[in-house]
């Protein structure tokens, strides 16, 4: 099976798949790509679509456990069966993406994908490249709960995050009194 690895595949096994519907998803997932490298979590990146290549997903999801894949992530637009389809085939977290492919702006994708019935349940995060990077946030959440060193790291990313933001809006918080607010009632 055609696939791309994380960099230094040779030093640990996939961990997260990212599955796409089409090639065309590529560009909005190389953030989800880009975000578990920066995390160093192994991965791996293939094209299965629920609806054009049913039988390559199908072969996909049954090899993902026994090849070490602990979480899924699945990016699609239009329609965007492919998280749900995942689910269905594995009992692996699945972690949706809806893409802009339509007209639609990306919430047909979104409905799609977060609308799953009881049983089949898909993690669903926003549209285009903001929910691929949290997509790939949350399978590093997953995965640190049972990696003390991963969830150092995603701590240490947390506190980063924070610290930019108080340095991007010094005196946010400064006390302002207007000259209404002084009179005494």
């Amino acid at each position: 099976m055609e696939q791309f690895r994380s960099p230094k595949p040779e030093a640990r096994s996939p961990l997260v798949g990212i599955v796409l519907g089409s090639d065309s998803d590529r560009e909005a997932m190389e953030e989800a790509a880009r975000t578990l490298a920066e995390f160093h979590v192994p991965f791996e990146m293939i094209v299965a679509s629920a609806h054009r290549s049913p039988d390559r997903l199908d072969r996909y999801a049954q090899t993902v456990e026994a090849r070490g894949i602990c979480v899924l992530i699945a990016a699609a637009g239009g329609a965007a069966h492919l998280a749900g389809a995942l689910a269905a085939r594995t009992v692996l977290p699945v972690i949706g993406v809806p893409l802009e492919a339509t007209g639609l702006g990306g919430l047909d994708a979104l409905l799609s994908t977060v609308q799953m019935p009881p049983g089949v349940p898909v993690a669903t995060v926003s549209v285009g490249t903001w929910g691929a990077r949290n997509a790939a946030i949350l399978a590093v959440q997953i995965l640190a709960t049972g990696d003390p060193d991963l969830r150092r790291r995603l701590e240490e990313f947390k506190k980063q995050m924070a610290r930019k933001i108080e340095e991007k809006s010094p005196g946010v918080f400064e006390s302002r009194v207007t000259s209404h607010e002084s009179r005494s009632v």
